[in-house]
């Protein structure tokens, strides 16, 4: 390492792109990275698991992730309201989305994703919206109307989220999902039956199994209802689109950067591309050819590269934690480890309680002692006792969630 100052530039201010530069902030003692951060959105990095909090009496600065010293760091310049629009890597340079030229040592991509918005008919209707960042949230903010039906296309993890968010803003949420359950990606069919009931007795209605064929348009051009495929028609003042995301990848064709089969830039375990002066980290980056779409994977990444980019060496990725606990209009889902009994020789094990609307189901290695994972729904106090014993022997609580009450 030589003594001059080099510059990283670093594409994107998310959750990911963030924990990069604190983490180099931290290690980098010697000073030896001067970094610009170019930020597309108009905030700086937020919580974005936190989203919905924003409609429920949360500000902005309140899911700031950036300390005040953050700002403050001379080495550390943020752009804001300015993205990447291409990397010229002959040259070893960024346009920026403001029009100017930025020369780098070590470029990161941390571009994260974009909803999948389906091409249905009427899918770019005023009064249709993404459920991806503040400026979509204030955008339904202002378009709400309380009492009136709101229409949520899809039910996983942030479909629920957005669901939550039109109630909070006094509308009556309905929730179309392709999939013959909700959250089909953590749970199985017998905990998306109990959550499906559950969330139902928070006001939402939930049409599961069915696809969205249109969006129609009312007389003032606006987006009146959802039809679906079997027919029947919801009513809608809003319709929100939470149907998956796909990665932010499209710097990487123009660069001359390979991307993965599903999307994503093409990384190897220690987050590099095939260019040595850059890497991707967070929902853009395509470890040995997989996206992930969880904060924590994205933190790792970020981790292991200022360590490299600090001489330090970095880890590399391996096998990532997808676990996931939440609380969606308050019912605790925990899914881990191998929740769909993917194994060879996997043993379920499950217990339903209808009168206190709780599932819980234990997957066990063929040994019938190795637990390898599973699902908690409507009581995951289990899940912090539980997860951390996968690959390992059934832990006590195990034995007392599937003993009859």
């Amino acid at each position: 390492m030589t003594g001059q100052t080099r510059t990283l530039v670093v594409a994107g201010h998310g959750m990911a792109g963030h924990r990069l530069v604190e983490e180099l902030r931290t290690l980098d003692t010697a000073g030896a990275w001067r970094v610009v951060v170019l930020a597309e959105e108009p905030h700086p990095a937020y919580d974005r698991v936190a989203l919905s909090s924003y409609l429920d009496g949360r500000s902005a600065a309140d899911l700031g992730l950036a300390s005040p010293d953050f700002f403050r760091d001379p080495r550390v310049e943020l752009r804001l309201s300015t993205g990447a629009a291409s990397v010229d890597r002959a040259a070893r340079t960024v346009q920026t989305t403001a029009g100017d030229t930025v020369a780098y040592d070590a470029l990161v991509l941390a571009t994260g994703s974009k909803p999948f918005i389906p091409p249905v008919p009427g899918h770019d209707l005023p009064g249709c919206f993404a459920y991806r960042s503040l400026t979509d949230l204030d955008a339904i903010r202002e378009a709400a109307v309380p009492g009136r039906p709101g229409v949520v296309i899809g039910g996983g993890l942030l479909g629920l989220e957005a669901a939550n968010a039109l109630r909070l803003l006094g509308m009556e949420p309905h929730v179309v999902e392709l999939a013959p359950r909700l959250m089909p990606v953590q749970v199985d069919a017998a905990g998306g039956s109990v959550l499906g009931r559950r969330v139902e007795d928070h006001g939402l209605r939930v049409h599961c199994g069915v696809a969205t064929a249109a969006v129609e348009a009312g007389p003032d051009g606006r987006a009146r209802a959802v039809a679906l495929a079997d027919g029947t028609e919801l009513e809608a003042a809003v319709v929100v689109f939470s149907a998956g995301v796909r990665p932010r990848d499209e710097l990487a064709g123009p660069a001359g950067l390979d991307r993965g089969e599903r999307g994503g830039f093409l990384v190897d375990g220690l987050c590099r591309t095939a260019d040595e002066r850059i890497w991707a980290v967070g929902e853009c980056a395509a470890v040995a050819g997989r996206c992930y779409g969880l904060a924590a994977p994205g933190f790792r990444m970020a981790e292991s590269v200022a360590r490299q980019l600090c001489g330090l060496g970095g880890d590399p990725f391996g096998e990532a934690d997808m676990s996931t606990r939440l609380k969606l209009l308050g019912v605790e889902v925990a899914s881990f480890g191998d929740a769909h009994a993917g194994t060879d020789g996997a043993l379920e094990l499950s217990r339903l309680d209808e009168a206190r609307g709780t599932y819980a189901k234990l997957v066990l290695g063929a040994d019938c002692r190795t637990l390898l994972g599973g699902i908690l729904v409507g009581d995951a106090a289990a899940y912090g006792e539980l997860q951390p014993f996968v690959g390992r022997a059934l832990p006590s609580a195990g034995h007392r969630l599937l003993a009859a009450v």
